[in-house]
């Protein structure tokens, strides 16, 4: 197995789980997959923050706002990897309750950057838009608290 293969079946299920888990609510095993060490940062589809204080606090909003969530892929576009850092870009589809409303689905672009610490991958940066044409969180964003 090479450097990309080995980086994209450690990260890849825990991801995963991840947006799963945030996606009913449960913003702690994306608390767990992310780096709590600067800089890590997030250009979001519903807000853009830096440093942890400020990640860890969207993470737990994200998660107050979703429930429902009745599926979850991401279909992966590109990847690399290369010593301690790592990267996967792709699209995410996602159906699940904004604010209590009826779960919906949504996409987005998304690109992900890992780096290794202490052996283990941490996520330390995600940027996420909406794909042009597809329904966003965009949309939903007036039923987020």
């Amino acid at each position: 197995m090479g450097e990309v293969d080995e980086f994209l079946s450690a990260v890849l299920p825990r991801q995963r789980q991840a947006e799963i888990a945030l996606h009913n609510g449960d913003a702690g095993p994306r608390k767990r997959l992310w780096s709590h060490k600067d800089p890590v940062t997030v250009l979001g589809a519903a807000k853009t923050v830096s440093g942890w204080a400020e990640v860890e606090g969207l993470f737990d909003w994200l998660a107050s706002n979703f429930s429902n969530c009745g599926s979850h892929e991401l279909d992966v576009t590109a990847s690399g990897a290369s010593g301690d850092l790592g990267y996967v870009v792709g699209f995410e589809h996602t159906t699940a309750s904004v604010g209590g409303e009826a779960p919906t689905p949504y996409a987005l672009r998304v690109t992900l950057i890992f780096r290794r610490e202490d052996g283990e991958w941490k996520e330390v940066h995600r940027h996420a838009d909406p794909m042009p044409g597809v329904r966003s969180t965009h949309e939903q964003l007036g039923r987020f608290k």
